[in-house]
């Protein structure tokens, strides 16, 4: 909609009778408007950089169980470290398979 000639407050004022309260905000409009003036040519998201996600396998889970039979005081920062992986997925797979020397209080993982 926007070709340089239409101010982003026209703009709005268009998308607000088609829209209504479901329209942008005046400053998203601003916002994009301005995007579009400087080369932005798609709405879509670009590509982020995002944490990798990490399935839990059946062989993890005996890994760390061989882990901790052999050594029970270990630590889940020790087992995170042993089994390259974040300690919060070294935190879910001894929570989940309930070794009782460590207690969580925290919510179940997903």
């Amino acid at each position: 909609m926007h070709s340089g000639s239409v101010k982003p407050i026209e703009i709005h004022r268009r998308m607000k009778v088609q829209y209504g309260d479901a329209c942008l905000s005046l400053q998203q409009v601003y916002e994009w408007t301005r995007k579009f003036m400087n080369g932005i040519s798609s709405v879509t998201d670009s590509p982020r950089p995002v944490q990798a996600h990490r399935v839990v396998t059946p062989e993890d889970i005996a890994a760390v169980e061989a882990i901790v039979k052999e050594n029970g005081l270990v630590t889940v920062n020790e087992i995170a470290a042993h089994m390259d992986m974040s300690h919060g997925s070294a935190h879910c797979i001894v929570r989940d398979n309930k070794y009782t020397r460590f207690p969580f209080d925290s919510p179940s993982c997903m």
